[in-house]
C-alpha cells in the first residue's frame, strides 16, 4: 500500500512519517514536494504518485496572521484539501484530513459533538471549516479529524514557548479561562495509523462511512493548567527553570488579533463508539514530550 503524507515538515506530518511505516510505503512530502498554496501543482503531484491513502497534515496554522491573510489561508486550508478529496475519489483512495476545534464559537457548556452547529470566530476557523465542506462535497472516502491545542517536542508550539520563557523569567502570566485538550502530535499520528488500518478494512468490506470525528487527548485543561504542568515537569526533570510563579489572567487581558473560543472541549464518544479508541489523558503526552526534551543533548 502506498501512503502519501503532506505537510511532512510540520509537527503532525513528521510524526506520521514514523507511525504509518508499518502500513506500507510512506511518501512524506513537505511544502516543496506538495505545495498546498498551488492547488493545480498539488493535483499533478497526487496523480504522479497514485496513492491508496492520502493523509493531509499540511495547513495554514498562523491563526492571528490569517486575519489579514485570509485569501491565502483559504487556498491552503480549503481549496487544496478539496483538490486532494477530488483526486482521492478518482483513485478510490482514502483521505484523512485534520481540522480544528476553532470551527466552534466556544459558547456551548460542555463538550462539543461532531453534529453541533459550527460558528467559527476567526479567519483560520472559517477556512478550516470551508476545507471540511470542500472534502465532503467531493464525495469520496474520507475522514476529517478535528483536534485541538497541538504540540510536540519539535517546532513552534505553546509548551515549547513556555519552556523558553520559564528559563528566562521569574513570573509567567497565562490565560486561565479558555479550556480544551492539549494533544500531542505523536498521539495524533499514532491514532491516525489505527484509523487508517480500520478504515481500509471497512472499505474492503464495503461498509465504510465518511464522517467528521473528534480526535484529541483525554481530559481537559486551561492554558494555565498546561503551562503549570510543563513548568513543574521541567523542574522535576532538572531542566532550566527560573520561573517561581505561574499565575492566571483572563483571556480578555491578553490581546491577540484573532478571537479564540473559550470552550474547545470536544466529545470523544463517537471515536470510542466507531473505533474503540479512548485516548489517554493529556498529561501523559506532556510527560512524554518533556522526557524527550530532557534527554536531548544540552537540555540540562
Amino acid at each position: 500500500m502506498k501512503l502519501l503524507v503532506t505537510g511532512a515538515g510540520g509537527q503532525v506530518g513528521w510524526e506520521l512519517a514514523r507511525s504509518l511505516q508499518p502500513l506500507g510505503e510512506v511518501i512524506a512530502l513537505d511544502r516543496h514536494g506538495a505545495d498546498l498554496s498551488d492547488p493545480q501543482a498539488l493535483r499533478e503531484t497526487v496523480r504522479s504518485i497514485e496513492p491508496q491513502v492520502i493523509v493531509n497534515a499540511a495547513a495554514y496554522t498562523a491563526v492571528d496572521k490569517a486575519e489579514q491573510d485570509e485569501a491565502q489561508a483559504e487556498v491552503i486550508n480549503a481549496r487544496s484539501p478539496g483538490v486532494l478529496a477530488e483526486e482521492a475519489k478518482r483513485l478510490g483512495a482514502l483521505l484523512i484530513h485534520y481540522s480544528t476545534d476553532y470551527v466552534f464559537d466556544g459558547e456551548k457548556q460542555g463538550r462539543y459533538l461532531e453534529s453541533d452547529p459550527v460558528n467559527p470566530l476567526n479567519a483560520y476557523g472559517r477556512t478550516k471549516l470551508a476545507g471540511e465542506r470542500a472534502i465532503a462535497a467531493a464525495g469520496g472516502p474520507w475522514l476529517v479529524l478535528r483536534t485541538s491545542w497541538v504540540y510536540s517536542s519539535r517546532g513552534g508550539n505553546f509548551p515549547r514557548t513556555i519552556l523558553r520563557l520559564a528559563a528566562e523569567r521569574e513570573r509567567l502570566t497565562i490565560v486561565e479561562d479558555q479550556f480544551g485538550a492539549p494533544t500531542s502530535a505523536r498521539l495524533i499520528a499514532d491514532l491516525t495509523a489505527h484509523l487508517v488500518r480500520q478504515a481500509r478494512g471497512e472499505l474492503a468490506a464495503a461498509r465504510f462511512e465518511s464522517e467528521v470525528l473528534h480526535l484529541t487527548a483525554g481530559g481537559e485543561a486551561s492554558w494555565l493548567d498546561l503551562a503549570r504542568a510543563v513548568v513543574d515537569g521541567a523542574r522535576a526533570r532538572g531542566m532550566p527553570v527560573k520561573a517561581a510563579e505561574v499565575t492566571g489572567i483572563p483571556a480578555s487581558a491578553y490581546k491577540v488579533a484573532a478571537r479564540r473560543p473559550m470552550n474547545s472541549r470536544l466529545s470523544l464518544d463517537r471515536l470510542a463508539e466507531r473505533y474503540r479508541i479512548r485516548p489517554p489523558d493529556w498529561r501523559q503526552g506532556v510527560a512524554l514530550m518533556l522526557d524527550e526534551l530532557a534527554a536531548a543533548p544540552g537540555a540540562k
